[in-house]
């Protein structure tokens, strides 16, 4: 899936099949469900997940968790916008498979 289809899903009800956690989580963020994307973000303790969880955090607005998450996935504070920082996570995500 590349970004353009992942962004077109996201005026469907429900996600794709076979997202990651990772991109489920932008998936549910980008439909406004901060709890649900969240939620999967949570879902794996890993580097993307840590990641995803950082952005999700300064989107909320509590800039010292997700700078706390920054911090444990190795990645320094993004200095993107969120909607440039939600692209450049998606994007990566993608291509990662």
């Amino acid at each position: 899936m590349n970004l353009q289809a992942f962004r077109d899903s996201i005026a469907k009800s429900q996600p794709p099949a076979g997202l990651t956690p990772a991109l489920l989580a932008l998936w549910w963020d980008a439909k406004g469900d901060w709890d649900k994307a969240h939620e999967h973000a949570q879902a794996r303790d890993d580097t993307t997940g840590m990641r995803v969880h950082a952005y999700l955090h300064r989107k909320e607005g509590d800039y010292s968790n997700a700078e706390y998450w920054y911090r444990r996935c190795g990645a320094a504070p993004s200095i993107l916008t969120l909607d440039e920082e939600w692209e450049e996570l998606a994007r990566d995500l993608l291509e990662q498979g």
